[in-house]
């Protein structure tokens, strides 16, 4: 995954692992998971960004992220799993290996939705080694499944994994992902900029109402007014399966994270009509007619039109003129195209977040979902869109996690209410029903 700033500061602290010598800790009987209590006291990120837990397979990406739970004893015997458009996300708890005095660490990794076989397979494969991971018996596991997926593939979950499969809202588990890396987890939640790439937010026990703005293969903007109040008020088409879609027949790269790294390399000016291109650069910096900087973009791909006609132009006729020696000829790059692509894509949801933000006066607006990927371009996109049209009084905030809110909510709505230091998945509206019977 791409980080926002290559020399960005490594904070977490180092884990030592436990002596060999200490008598290993007799497991419990593994409990239902509805009876599990995490216990999250002491969490902190684990940045494992130099070991790599990669296996040979290109379809499947773990997250060098993990969340160690220092004081977590009791066993866990269920694995989570969010099954979108485009990935498949999974959630897994696992004993600190050496450990004989309990702790252990929320695992992150990723597929493509395509590749839903291997996907069922790695789980079957934890599911096989379940006793050693954390001490639970393969028979006790259990799957929590959320995201469209939970319900396309339920069938072949249950009957390749022989295991009781259960399906939870996806709204819910995401607001109840995200309230718990709000609350719970130090040093997760951040805000961008070019000049503060990852500037870490202190976690806060009051964080409602808030906008969520969910971004995988489409987007949705999902209203927060306290613990499980939650409505969506909107979204766009024009998301993550947007960007891999089109770059998909433009290019030849093979992954998102190839078509990041493609932007990384591109200038969108190649390809897109500047204020500059129209109005000229004699102003500098800014025209005296728009108020507009020359660089600000006035039509995305505006110039590609002109410049293919003129290379068509140039041709001896117009038979025969591969589509990669028009690109050639033209001008543009498939970099330039994907930089393109990116900064319209992006642009355009920070404009929409801003605007529901403004009509549901919510001042706090968090981006997640997997297009994200901690890609500096785009975060430095939203985040300068939400600052730019509300003149600076609203603010974006990122998440380390971002494209694990869902996968992370189904994995913690296993747990009983209260399970958490401040409370984070209570139904507080129902609590109050309660007390008044």
């Amino acid at each position: 995954m791409a980080q926002p700033q290559a020399n960005t500061p490594v904070l977490e602290p180092s884990i030592e692992p436990a002596s060999p010598s200490l008598p290993s800790r007799v497991s419990k009987a593994p409990p239902k998971p509805a009876s599990v209590k995490i216990n999250v006291e002491g969490a902190f990120i684990v940045n494992d960004e130099t070991v790599s837990k990669n296996g040979g397979s290109e379809y499947v990406h773990f997250e060098q992220k993990d969340i160690r739970l220092p004081h977590h004893v009791d066993v866990v015997s269920h694995i989570a799993v969010d099954i979108g458009g485009s990935l498949a996300k999974l959630v897994y708890f696992s004993r600190e290996s050496g450990s004989a005095v309990g702790g252990g660490r929320l695992n992150f990794l990723n597929f493509e939705t395509d590749r839903i076989d291997e996907c069922i397979a790695f789980i079957q494969d934890l599911k096989d080694k379940q006793s050693k991971l954390n001490g639970s018996k393969p028979a006790d596991m259990c799957i929590i499944a959320t995201g469209g997926g939970a319900f396309r593939f339920y069938d072949k979950m249950r009957d390749v994994l022989h295991v009781n499969v259960v399906r939870e809202d996806e709204m819910d588990c995401l607001i109840i992902g995200l309230d718990f890396f709000i609350t719970e987890i130090p040093r997760e939640v951040f805000t961008f900029s070019e000049t503060e790439p990852m500037n870490f937010v202190e976690n806060r026990e009051n964080i409602y109402p808030y906008l969520l703005v969910n971004i995988g293969s489409g987007v949705s903007m999902i209203k927060v007014s306290g613990p499980k109040q939650f409505q969506r008020v909107g979204g766009t088409s024009l998301g993550g399966g947007t960007f891999w879609g089109i770059l998909s027949l433009l290019t030849g790269a093979r992954t998102f994270d190839e078509m990041l790294a493609m932007a990384d390399r591109g200038d969108n000016a190649g390809v897109d009509m500047l204020v500059g291109d129209i109005y000229g650069t004699g102003f500098g910096t800014s025209t005296n007619i728009t108020g507009l900087k020359s660089t600000t973009i006035a039509s995305t791909f505006g110039k590609v039109f002109k410049m293919k006609r003129a290379a068509e132009r140039h041709a001896e006729d117009g038979e025969g003129l591969a589509k990669e020696d028009i690109h050639a000829d033209a001008g543009f790059r498939i970099e330039d195209m994907s930089r393109s692509l990116l900064f319209a894509i992006s642009n355009n949801i920070g404009q929409i977040a801003y605007l529901q933000s403004e009509k549901h006066e919510l001042k706090h607006i968090y981006f997640g979902g997997s297009f994200i990927r901690g890609h500096a371009q785009t975060m430095n996109t939203l985040s300068y869109a939400i600052r730019f049209w509300s003149k600076g009084e609203k603010q974006a905030y990122f998440l380390r996690h971002e494209g694990y809110l869902g996968a992370c909510g189904a994995f913690i709505k296993a747990q009983p209410r209260n399970w958490g230091r401040r409370n984070s998945v209570e139904d507080l509206s129902l609590a109050r029903v309660m007390s008044k019977e």
